[in-house]
């Protein structure tokens, strides 16, 4: 019996296979194998970031509309406990939260300082963080208007120069969230602080 040579394997003449298989085709496949593992992997990073990053704009949204189904609009309101509403809460301060709607007119923000550190961050309605404040730059009280584009095109030239005096902050969208935070060194300050904020405000300027 003789063996002859078919390109990747022996057979002998009766058609039996010899066990010694050349394994040219399988390493020849290999390459193409790990790139398809490769873009796999790359494809499943590329989602798992995508979706963290997401997290805290689907949560803010979230929030707007539990807060649109049970608090008022442009009004300041105390949020009792932390984590309820809004995602990532710290329980070392104190928080109020004003959901805004600017469709009809321009709205005024007022908030005072705390003994430590009081600050005011805007969101849109789809949760994009445009803006934030903190006592240190603003002083004794943070006093703002909040406008949109359209509102602050629409104020006459002879107000612009008293519109240079104060603060104006603009909107991107007709609806947000104005989220005030106050932080407190220790639970016994927290009655204290929660007053302090309580006499925050956020609705339509005066007349």
């Amino acid at each position: 019996m003789s063996l002859r040579f078919d390109g990747y394997r022996r057979t002998s003449r009766l058609g039996l296979a010899n066990p010694w298989r050349w394994r040219i085709p399988a390493r020849a496949e290999r390459p193409s194998l790990l790139l398809a593992l490769a873009i796999i992997l790359v494809l499943a990073g590329m989602v798992h970031l995508v979706s963290i990053l997401a997290m805290p704009l689907l949560s803010e949204r979230n929030a707007f509309r539990r807060l649109a189904a049970d608090r008022p609009v442009n009004e300041m309101v105390a949020l009792k406990g932390t984590g309820d509403v809004l995602p990532m809460m710290d329980p070392a301060f104190v928080y109020s939260v004003c959901l805004y709607d600017l469709s009809k007119e321009p709205l005024k923000l007022r908030v005072p300082a705390t003994a430590d550190y009081t600050s005011v961050s805007f969101y849109t309605a789809r949760g994009v963080g445009f803006y934030a404040l903190s006592d240190k730059a603003a002083g004794k009280v943070i006093e703002l208007d909040l406008m949109t584009p359209a509102q602050k095109a629409a104020i006459p030239e002879d107000e612009e120069i008293t519109a240079a005096d104060r603060l104006v902050v603009v909107s991107p969208s007709t609806t947000g969230i104005a989220l005030v935070r106050a932080f407190t060194r220790d639970r016994d300050m927290r009655d204290m602080v929660r007053g302090q904020l309580n006499a925050a405000t956020c609705g339509p300027a005066p007349g």
